[in-house]
């Protein structure tokens, strides 16, 4: 590593988890970002500020007024910008080392086994149950681990699906199996901007952390974050023998 690598990353290296060798292979990873919205803006900045050494970030949308309550990638000049062209910007600012690939247009499953190649991981913030089924198959193919968030309201969740590990370990269709025929966008419900951010970060924290080899990451288990009460659990998930996307297999 180049000395103001060293020196920007110290507080990391510090770490006996990360130390030198952990923060290299942060250097050298490929991380795909689905959403640059509430879960993918904080994501990407923390992931970017961790050194990660190039970041896909797919999006189909532009920077809207109601965005800025949540989306904190984003400043009042950028509305009307195509998201990711302003957080290819803003994460260059904030680190220029860090290779920032901006896909401007939806993940679907005709363009993620492209978008997926050659990716260490991906992790998922959009906001509708289809592109989440084609993201999890996408990933289960490339047997990459994906790190999965959801937020409604006052609510957050963060887990990582790996089936590619083995029979520990669920994809995202073992918690949802089928597309929730009630299913409401947080245009309609409403969302407090700070659980995005929470939620958010967690992603950005498991995907150090399965980078790097630290800590237990949440492969089998579901995080709550509970805003209005302040709780934060953690639930059990198993592998669904009947899964349709996995197989439990």
């Amino acid at each position: 590593m180049r000395k103001t690598d060293i020196d920007r990353h110290a507080r990391h290296i510090l770490l006996k988890e990360i130390g030198g060798p952990g923060q290299a292979r942060l250097g050298a990873a490929r991380v795909v970002m689905i959403g640059a919205g509430g879960l993918g803006a904080p994501a990407a900045l923390y992931l970017a500020a961790a050194g990660i050494g190039e970041l896909v970030i797919i999006d189909p949308d532009t920077v809207s007024l109601d965005n800025l309550q949540r989306q904190v990638l984003f400043r009042t000049a950028d509305i009307g910008r195509q998201k990711v062209d302003a957080a290819r910007d803003a994460l260059a600012a904030l680190d220029p080392a860090v290779r920032i690939e901006p896909v401007h247009g939806r993940a679907d499953p005709a363009s993620l086994p492209g978008l997926l190649a050659g990716a260490d991981l991906v992790l998922d913030g959009c906001d509708d149950f289809a592109t989440r089924f084609a993201v999890n198959a996408a990933a289960i193919a490339a047997r990459i681990a994906l790190v999965s968030g959801a937020v409604g309201r006052w609510d957050g969740q963060v887990s990582t699906f790996a089936p590619h590990l083995g029979s520990h370990a669920p994809c995202y269709r073992c918690l949802v199996p089928d597309i929730p025929p009630d299913a409401e966008s947080c245009a309609v419900t409403g969302i407090v901007g700070a659980i995005t951010g929470i939620a958010g970060t967690l992603m950005a924290l498991e995907a150090i952390k399965l980078i790097t080899g630290a800590g237990e990451p949440l492969i089998g288990r579901v995080q709550i974050v509970d805003g209005l009460s302040g709780a934060l659990r953690t639930v059990k998930l198993a592998r669904d023998p009947s899964c349709p996307a996995c197989g439990g297999g």
